[in-house]
């Protein structure tokens, strides 16, 4: 079985890479799809659309580019793992989540135990919390197994 897995959140770690490497050395059969993780790319989506008048503004017009492509790619995904790192609060991977549960998209967390409170109507809708992007492996063999 093929899959395509929708890798949400956290852009400041190889956390991506670790989840690539593992399912590869696995041999699943996975597509591994993701948000724009340039981060000053990020924030100018939408700059070609013509200047602002304030931030708020240039954030709201690259944020609806950016919707773009991440609806798409989560619409389109079998799964989604959705990472929260500790380092900053990722309002984007909160409405990630929330849009794979009002989708009825399974998704799995992935984040440390010091998160947990904070996570946990997050959590609650996932079909699973990872702690190691090697549990998020181990998710995909079960999933994918013959």
């Amino acid at each position: 079985m093929s899959f395509t897995v929708y890798l949400s959140g956290e852009i400041h770690t190889d956390w991506r890479a670790e989840i690539q490497r593992g399912a590869e050395a696995a041999g699943l059969d996975v597509v591994f799809t993701a948000p724009v993780t340039d981060h000053p790319a990020s924030d100018a989506a939408g700059d070609h659309l013509g200047e602002t008048p304030s931030q708020f503004w240039r954030d709201h017009q690259s944020a609806k580019v950016n919707a773009i492509r991440t609806r798409t790619l989560i619409e389109k995904a079998d799964f989604v793992v959705v990472r929260f790192g500790d380092q900053y609060k990722q309002w984007n991977a909160a409405f990630d989540a929330g849009y794979c549960a009002a989708l009825g998209k399974p998704y799995v967390t992935l984040h440390d135990e010091s998160t947990v409170h904070a996570l946990k109507e997050v959590d609650a809708a996932a079909q699973g919390w990872c702690t190691s992007t090697d549990q998020v492996v181990d998710t995909l063999k079960y999933v994918l197994m013959a």
